[in-house]
């Protein structure tokens, strides 16, 4: 489990980007432990959980053919009522993020404004000041009348300047960003006015392709998807941040922010977060070990699963892996471990001490932060046996697939449950204190504790019954439902 924000916002498919390419199938794997949302929260409900979802979010997946269509049209709807061209159009949809009932109003309003906002338009009438002299304003060379090209701001220059200027910024990647040379001119050129200048096929087709990227990243209600070389959109009706799934690559993302889905946490504090987590990595190192000493016979123990309800192998004491407390004072309603203790009086300490302990408060949150994503690793690890297991009952008559399913769901869920417990801990890192902090911190340590009686039970799958490890299940999603139902309301 990945959490590298930079490695998800990657670009690729601006420069590898083949619009033909959106016919291919890729072959999805079943028996995939990233699915864990796909047919998991159905069973659950069956089992008699609350149907409400707080993630529960409508989305379309997107061609480049269906998405160029619907920009289309929406150009040329617009180009007619404001009676411009269809490039120029574009120009102000991408300007006010494509909501075109915010640009009837002003339009409505102030026509003109409309486009100098949307700078196609100069702001005044000095800018607009036709040039008598036939000197390109770059090469200073004289230039015959027919050979000199301007926008609506009349800045003049030669036909080989303007192709130079537009051939660098399209190789560097520009699409609606190329503009006018004249310094401190805010005009951008519309498409119509560059593709003439672009002297290679190759350099328009990396144009177009620039151009629709910028139109679905300034649209409100689409995204591209952040998958490797994934020519998909998504489009939604209301942003938000929200989890989504490419139906072509199967990326699932925020759709807010195209980054690692991180729920409850929102876009930016989840940025702020693996932020300094990259910045104080090194501070981080030492707890970074899988070994531990057993609390009662300081036996050297390492952590070969997911669940923090350890055992030891030789005296045989359960004890917490985090804070290697004794197991039993755990209990089910409150699990002390994932809450930090405030010292209320730092305030009053010295520069020194509320250094220390800023540091000890963010190490408090890493820790079960890097923990929970090392045990998500190793209960990849748990599914990958079960799905073994399964296979080799199946070929010994031990029943069907279906029969044991649940097991291969127990895991999924399992994996969910803990994806968004994960995400708990930077939003309490940064949550003030207060009636609500400590609701939350209520809420997460029941997920916790609920989490941990699933992965124990996981893990022991043939020690318990098909009935109470479904149980585990429901108690353990709801307890998820209801913290983000509470919590994740951006």
């Amino acid at each position: 489990m990945s959490v590298d924000m930079n490695s998800q916002g990657s670009d690729s498919n601006e420069e590898d980007y083949d619009p033909n390419c959106e016919e291919e199938e890729e072959d999805e794997d079943p028996g995939d432990i990233e699915d864990y949302y796909v047919g998991v929260a159905s069973d659950v409900e069956q089992q008699g959980a609350d149907a409400f979802d707080p993630e529960e979010y409508q989305f379309t997946c997107l061609t480049y053919r269906e998405s160029e269509s619907t920009l289309n049209e929406r150009m040329a709807s617009l180009a007619s009522t404001l009676k411009v061209s269809h490039a120029v159009a574009k120009l102000v949809l991408v300007n006010f993020h494509w909501q075109i009932s915010e640009i009837l109003e002003r339009h409505k309003s102030n026509s003109a404004q409309l486009l100098v906002e949307a700078r196609v338009q100069p702001t005044s009438s000095k800018h607009a000041m036709v040039h008598s002299s036939h000197h390109c304003a770059v090469c200073m060379q004289f230039v015959r009348k027919e050979n000199l090209l301007s926008l609506a701001c009349q800045h003049q220059f030669c036909r080989s300047c303007w192709e130079q200027h537009c051939t660098v910024l399209v190789k560097d990647g520009v699409g609606v960003g190329v503009s006018c040379m004249a310094q401190d001119c805010p005009l951008r050129t519309p498409e119509d006015f560059v593709f003439p200048l672009l002297p290679s096929e190759e350099l328009k087709d990396k144009y177009r392709r620039y151009l629709f990227r910028d139109y679905v990243e300034s649209h409100y209600q689409l995204q591209l998807c952040p998958g490797a070389d994934c020519p998909m959109v998504i489009q939604v009706q209301e942003p938000k941040a929200r989890r989504v799934q490419c139906n072509r690559c199967n990326e699932v993302f925020c759709f807010k922010c195209r980054q690692m889905y991180h729920a409850p946490t929102d876009c930016a504090t989840i940025r702020k977060w693996l932020t300094k987590c990259a910045d104080d990595s090194e501070t981080a190192n030492y707890i970074s070990a899988h070994t531990k000493d057993c609390p009662k016979c300081n036996i050297c123990i390492e952590k070969n699963g997911g669940c923090n309800h350890m055992q030891c192998s030789k005296c045989k004491h359960d004890f917490c892996w985090m804070c290697l407390g004794d197991w039993k004072t755990h209990g089910s309603e409150y699990y002390e471990c994932s809450r930090y203790k405030e010292n209320p009086d730092i305030v009053n300490q010295s520069q020194q001490a509320q250094a220390r302990e800023a540091l000890k408060k963010y190490l408090f949150y890493f820790e079960r932060w890097e923990n929970h994503n090392k045990s998500l690793q190793l209960e990849a690890q748990t599914y990958q046996r079960i799905q073994e297991k399964i296979q080799e009952r199946v070929m010994n008559n031990l029943g069907t697939w279906i029969d044991w399913q649940y097991l291969q769901n127990a895991a999924k869920l399992l994996a969910k449950c803990r994806y968004t417990l994960q995400y708990t801990y930077p939003y309490a890192y940064y949550m003030e204190s207060g009636p609500r902090k400590k609701l939350f911190e209520y809420q997460q340590a029941q997920l916790e504790a609920e989490i941990e009686n699933l992965s124990w039970k996981v893990e022991r799958a043939d020690s318990y019954d098909r009935g109470d490890l479904e149980n585990q299940m429901h108690i353990a999603e709801q307890r998820r439902r209801t913290l983000l139902k509470d919590f994740h309301d951006t």
